[in-house]
């Protein structure tokens, strides 16, 4: 069944879809790569005591940059990109949903993009992940491309795209459409 079929009968059936987002890995030579790459100077890991640095960051950054990046304290991974004593990128990751997959957000405040910050939070908390034993994960809406430009300057790859069913319940189903190349 072509992708415009499968759409009308899902729509038929009632069944409304998210927009969808790119999934973007990194391949095993990016990750290879990470192992043996020097951590850009003012990236590190942020800990409970950057508390007051993440609440500045959070009042500077745009809100719709956290609404759509959720980037949070609280995560898993959380890295941050300093620049005198300024809290100006931060990336956290959280893991998927009992899977292997740390699944990566970032925000860049306007006024430091295109600087290689993002990139650098990016590279950094991969790097820890992946000595974890965990797969990054960076995900963005199909018409954000700042993230998809951060992404692949970051190493990622596109894997695909995916959209998931709008429900009440946490059974979310997913729906994967390849991509240009796979992770591994």
């Amino acid at each position: 069944m072509d992708a415009g079929r499968l759409a009308a009968k899902i729509a038929d059936a009632g069944i409304t879809l998210n927009t969808p987002d790119y999934l973007f890995y990194l391949p095993v030579v990016e990750q290879a790569a990470l192992r043996n790459e020097s951590v850009f100077g003012g990236t590190r890991q942020l800990t409970s005591d950057d508390g007051k640095a993440l609440a500045r960051f959070a009042s500077e950054a745009p809100e719709d940059d956290m609404d759509d990046a959720f980037v949070e304290h609280d995560h898993w991974l959380v890295f941050g990109v300093f620049v005198d004593d300024r809290l100006v990128a931060a990336a956290s990751m959280y893991p998927w949903d009992r899977t292997r997959l740390a699944d990566l957000g970032v925000i860049t405040l306007p006024e430091y993009r295109g600087r290689g910050l993002g990139r650098a939070a990016v590279r950094a908390i991969s790097a820890r992940a992946i000595a974890k034993d965990y797969e990054p994960q960076h995900r963005c809406q199909l018409d954000n491309s700042l993230s998809v430009a951060l992404a692949e300057s970051a190493g990622f790859t596109r894997f695909g795209e995916w959209e998931v069913i709008v429900t009440d319940a946490d059974s979310d189903v997913l729906s994967l459409k390849p991509g240009a190349a796979t992770p591994r």
